[in-house]
């Protein structure tokens, strides 16, 4: 049964896990970088709430302080007027504010020792004052006798005393004694513990903030940390090294993004080293001929002849063309053979081709033949034709080299629903399952192609697969040991306009 190996970009048909490793001058690592920024941000989330505390303090001071006083106002004023109503209903029995009425006004002051009382009449003068008893150790009614009554008019509150006409004929005024916002002791121990309580508050907020820093930092730099610690590894030269963060979050997203990186530069790596490796396999074998060809014609063993001057001349050419081949390679790898896109007749582009090497294919004893499967004879992709022609011509090559005389090679045409699908079989010598992953390496042959005189030079497949994915397209190669091999190239029909114009 015929294996399938498919080949995209993106994809990866080595398994090798073999390391590489280099060593480079660098300075030595900054100890402690990661308590450092663990401590930075323990103190942010300190500073924070510090702020956040203060700002808090602040505004709750502003508004709880207008509040506050405005309550103690507010209980003043309703003693104030409790007083003065009483008094009023004495004087509207009695017709005046007698002795006894103004006891009212000394019951008010009892009901607290902070807070004083002061009643005078229509024309102000003093009829009780607290401050008298507290002052003299009596009751005085001097005029002359001095008060303790505060003489800002904010400190004060006061009620009218009225008659049974409703005419004013006094006024009671009351006022908070050792304090100029009507604020009892009481009033006022209340306020300093309650701006203790805030406080108290917000320190505990600032230690409990530096606390969830700790951890939280703690939850921020350890993949910071494995971060450094594998591109240190990498860096020393363990390119397998990987963090192994994932995540939907930026920290997820940049270990994933991290170990993309590696992977690829592990991919490169290698890549640079076998390919070092195989270009000199390749050059060695015609540098070898060369060498050993003009060394015997300059010790006289062989004739210096025109047949052994055309052997190093073959063998420059193959040199000549196998770099020029891997130029092209590299130009199209790297991006410099810049795409000329444009919308061409795939079905008449490869009929063409294959009309044009249908006689080199009889000459080899082989049957070509064109299979046009489209419905409509005709199907338009945007494409760079030159591109996509020599890569088809890359496979319909080696469909040559492997496939012994009185075989066939079919090349056909057909489309799904986004693609067009460029297919060449032949009855050729096949690919073993192992060796189809590897068909599309640089100067890979398999052991079978390898007893074969094919005169290719290893990278056609190669070309012909960065062509593909140059296209946003896959290589799917189907094949079976000594009954054939099928490569289908699968071509995007539209390309996208950034790509089309890029």
């Amino acid at each position: 049964m015929a294996k399938k190996f498919v080949m995209g970009r993106g994809g990866d048909s080595s398994s090798s896990s073999n390391r590489a490793s280099y060593n480079t001058v660098r300075p030595a690592p900054r100890p402690h970088l990661a308590g450092n920024f663990r401590m930075k941000m323990m103190l942010l989330f300190a500073l924070v709430a510090v702020v956040t505390a203060v700002v808090m303090t602040i505004v709750l001071a502003y508004v709880w302080e207008g509040q506050f006083r405005g309550y103690t106002r507010e209980n003043m004023q309703r003693l104030a007027q409790a007083t003065a109503d009483t008094l009023s209903s004495e004087y509207q029995r009695e017709g005046e504010l007698t002795d006894e009425a103004l006891e009212y006004a000394r019951s008010a002051s009892s009901a607290s020792t902070e807070i004083g009382v002061q009643v005078i009449d229509e024309r102000g003068h003093v009829l009780y004052d607290d401050t008298w008893a507290m002052l003299h150790g009596r009751r005085s009614t001097s005029k002359d006798a001095p008060s303790l009554m505060p003489a800002e008019a904010d400190s004060i509150v006061s009620a009218d005393i009225f008659d049974v006409d409703g005419r004013t004929v006094g006024q009671v005024r009351l006022w908070s004694f050792g304090s100029e916002a009507l604020l009892t002791k009481s009033d006022a121990a209340f306020r300093t513990n309650s701006y203790m309580a805030i406080a108290t508050s917000a320190a505990v907020a600032v230690l409990l903030a530096f606390i969830m820093g700790s951890f939280a930092s703690r939850s921020l730099t350890r993949p910071i940390k494995i971060i450094t610690s594998t591109a240190s590894q990498i860096r020393g030269g363990d390119l397998t090294a990987r963090t192994g963060l994932t995540g939907e979050d930026e920290i997820g997203r940049l270990g994933e993004t991290f170990d993309d990186m590696a992977t690829s530069l592990e991919h490169d790596i290698k890549f640079e080293h076998r390919l070092t490796s195989d270009v000199a396999h390749e050059l060695r074998t015609p540098l070898m001929a060369m060498l050993v060809t003009v060394e015997a014609m300059q010790d006289g063993v062989l004739p210096s002849d025109d047949e052994h001057f055309e052997t190093v001349a073959s063998e420059v050419r193959r040199l000549s063309r196998l770099v020029d081949a891997m130029l092209h390679l590299s130009r199209i790898e790297n991006g410099k053979r810049e795409l000329k896109i444009e919308s061409t007749d795939v079905v008449y582009m490869v009929r063409s081709l294959v009309s044009v090497q249908h006689q080199l294919f009889h000459e080899r004893g082989l049957h070509l033949r064109f299979d046009d499967k489209t419905s409509r004879h005709e199907c338009y992709a945007d494409i760079d034709p030159d591109l996509i022609r020599e890569a088809i011509t890359n496979i319909m090559s080696n469909a040559m080299r492997y496939t012994a005389s009185g075989g066939w090679i079919v090349v056909s045409v057909e489309t799904d629903r986004k693609d067009v699908l460029i297919s060449v079989r032949d009855t050729g010598i096949g690919i073993a399952e192992e060796d189809i992953p590897k068909v599309f390496s640089r100067f890979w042959r398999s052991d079978a192609s390898r007893e074969r005189v094919s005169g290719g030079l290893g990278v056609g497949l190669a070309i012909t697969k960065e062509i593909v994915e140059q296209h946003n397209g896959k290589i799917i190669v189907e094949s079976e040991l000594g009954k054939g091999t099928k490569f289908t190239l699968h071509i995007p029909i539209v390309r996208a306009r950034d790509q089309r114009e890029g």
